[in-house]
């Protein structure tokens, strides 16, 4: 297996090794701002976030709807702290309103994935979904292993060398 095949193969699993993302968002005054939520994911690996309208970056989204996310692995598991296994994402945010048909199939995901927790957050008027939509990325596997994502095909890893741009 090559490198490259070897890393597709990483990168098509580690999204799944996660149930939350960190997100970092802006402020209106362009202050940055990083936090965590938890998560599901379509098969398109759009991300779904259900979060409270009072945090710092529900508010950060409306004002500004570049996102981006990153996926890390534990430092307890990594091999060489300076080389922990990542994936970042750069998304634009979109809200999806309450109670629509696709509201509901997330919040369905939700709660599947995540328990008795989501009866509760489901009644809670202030708790927002949106859906982050990753246009490029970096999946980053160790020393001299990083692959560009492209919006054009999320599936597809390209390796970043030398002479790549990115």
């Amino acid at each position: 297996m090559s490198q490259l095949e070897q890393a597709q193969s990483e990168y098509q699993g580690f999204l799944e090794e996660f149930k939350s993302i960190i997100i970092s968002t802006v402020s209106e005054q362009g202050l940055p701002n990083a936090s965590y939520a938890p998560f599901v994911k379509d098969e398109l690996k759009n991300i779904y976030i259900y979060v409270s309208g009072l945090s710092t970056h529900t508010k950060n989204i409306y004002a500004n709807p570049h996102v981006s996310v990153l996926l890390i692995e534990d430092e307890s598991q990594s091999n060489q702290v300076f080389a922990r296994r990542r994936l970042n994402f750069d998304c634009t945010a979109t809200l999806i309103e309450r109670e629509t048909e696709e509201w509901n199939k997330i919040v369905e995901q939700f709660q599947e994935r995540f328990g008795q927790i989501i009866e509760v957050l489901r009644d809670l008027n202030d708790f927002r979904i949106f859906q982050l939509t990753p246009y490029e990325g970096r999946f980053v596997i160790g020393f001299g292993a990083a692959y560009h994502i492209s919006g054009n095909n999320l599936d597809q890893l390209v390796q970043i060398t030398g002479e790549t741009k990115g």
